[in-house]
């Protein structure tokens, strides 16, 4: 990957017009994310997860942002979109307090990784959540994700972000 930043390709033209026509949704998100989005791959990952999990508009997410084509790594969700959204269809409502702090966000071509933390409600420590995306011209086609619980209490004085 050496120079590559510094070349100018018809990839790097098409990313930046891809940002500039995405920053605008972005926009609202970086005022209580703390990250700021570096490209295309960033501004999209962060706006689908904000669309379908902060602002609840998961079928409108899933539209906009993800390709035709959606692959699931997560061991408990079926591959392709429908699966995705019937799932969080009756999950969602369960957890109404449901909400994603965006604290480190992470790309290299068209991978994106978000690192967040993850609470169900106010007294929630919530989770440590990675997920991790790839995108094929423009738009999600694949996802996986870790998390692991925030304890009450840590073997050391390092945070989990």
């Amino acid at each position: 990957m050496a120079g590559a930043a510094s070349r100018i390709t018809s990839v790097g033209l098409i990313t930046a017009l891809l940002f500039a026509a995405t920053a605008a949704t972005v926009g609202a998100n970086q005022a209580h994310s703390g990250v700021k989005p570096k490209n295309a791959v960033e501004s999209t990952v962060i706006s689908f997860l904000d669309t379908a999990f902060n602002q609840r508009k998961y079928e409108e997410a899933f539209g906009k942002f993800v390709g035709p084509e959606y692959r699931q790594h997560n061991p408990t969700v079926a591959d392709g979109k429908q699966a995705i959204i019937d799932a969080l269809r009756q999950w969602l409502p369960a957890t109404p307090a449901l909400h994603y702090e965006f604290r480190h966000l992470y790309s290299d071509g068209n991978y994106a990784i978000v690192h967040s933390l993850v609470t169900a409600s106010a007294a929630d420590r919530g989770k440590a959540v990675v997920d991790i995306f790839r995108l094929e011209h423009g738009k999600i086609v694949e996802h996986w994700d870790v998390s692991q619980p925030v304890p009450e209490k840590s073997a050391n004085d390092n945070t989990m972000f």
